[in-house]
């Protein structure tokens, strides 16, 4: 269950863990891994306290499945849209032949003419399916949605990832590879 409080540490930790890690003194290592007692310090440090309980829980219930606890529990990462400098240690995969990006009405136009682009993050991410994308999108307005020829994308060079929550990843994807849906 999404409480306020999860909501709030959620988003806490996506800045943090994602584009701030020095803001609130932690270091990133290989992979995006924090010592789950490095940060949870790091919080009471900054006036944000949050227990244990409540990261496992934000870890469990995040519906976008933000942040994941490597395998012994003690280390944790948010599992892509770092707009740091992070190797998340991703290793390429054959994506499926089709995927989607959810985006606003408002990038339509220069989506249609330049592709998409990763901005300030490291890649751009494609979800598996129109819903999951659809929701993406609705984030930044009236929803579109594109499919991505992945498969033709892949036969052509082009590299693929998916992070552990399975959103897609990759550099680029120009606009011969894209159909408005």
């Amino acid at each position: 269950m999404n409480t306020p409080r999860l909501v709030k540490i959620s988003k806490f930790l996506s800045k943090y863990l994602r584009h701030q890690p020095e803001s609130l003194g932690i270091k990133l290592a290989p992979g995006g891994w924090v010592a789950v007692e490095e940060l949870l310090a790091a919080c009471a440090k900054h006036k944000f306290p949050i227990t244990r309980q409540e990261l496992v829980a934000v870890v469990a219930t995040n519906d976008k499945q933000r942040f994941s606890f490597d395998s012994t529990g003690t280390l944790i990462r948010a599992n892509q849209g770092h707009s740091v400098e992070v190797d998340l240690q991703l290793l390429p995969a054959v994506p499926p032949d089709e995927l989607y990006h959810g985006t606003g009405h408002k990038a339509v136009e220069s989506i249609l003419q330049t592709g998409l682009s990763k901005m300030s993050r490291h890649h751009v991410h494609l979800s598996q399916d129109i819903t999951t994308a659809t929701t993406v999108g609705a984030r930044h307005g009236k929803p579109v949605v594109f499919a991505v020829d992945t498969a033709t994308m892949y036969q052509a060079g082009y590299i693929f990832y998916c992070s552990d929550n399975g959103v897609w990843l990759v550099d680029a994807v120009p606009p011969e590879y894209l159909h408005q849906l």
